[in-house]
């Protein structure tokens, strides 16, 4: 079975060592799957969108799935909801990571057919992974 290749949707400001996090768990030998580093060098919030588009699209293209970090600011990002539409459009396959049960979802994984886990650990965050 080819191994699960992760594009990692989050908050820059407020949810990066999630990301960072996620990224060091890439590394136990319990989590067959790989996440990458996709991060820009220009700010997320720059005016260039064309540019910032043109340089994370073809990172979703060649995931076989999108994780989405949702954090307290994840639903009311339009980048978020760009990365995970992008990534059902391109038929990845979805996945939310809720860091509180209360925070509200990107429509993007609420209309696609994400997985979930609803606390982030790393057992739920494996288990939303296998699941997808």
């Amino acid at each position: 079975m080819p191994k699960k290749v992760v594009f990692i949707s989050f908050d820059y400001d407020n949810d990066s060592h999630y990301k960072n996090l996620l990224l060091a768990w890439d590394k136990n030998r319990e989590f067959d799957f790989e996440l990458y580093n996709g991060s820009l060098k220009d700010a997320i919030n720059s005016t260039n969108a064309t540019y910032i588009k043109s340089k994370i699209k073809p990172l979703i293209s060649k995931a076989t799935h999108v994780l989405c970090i949702v954090g307290k600011s994840a639903a009311k990002s339009d980048w978020i909801n760009w990365e995970v539409q992008t990534g059902a459009d391109l038929k990845k396959k979805l996945i939310g990571v809720k860091l509180e049960k209360a925070f509200d979802s990107p429509k993007a994984l609420l209309n696609n057919g994400a997985s979930w886990a609803l606390s982030f650990n790393f057992d739920a965050v494996k288990k939303a992974v296998e699941a997808a």
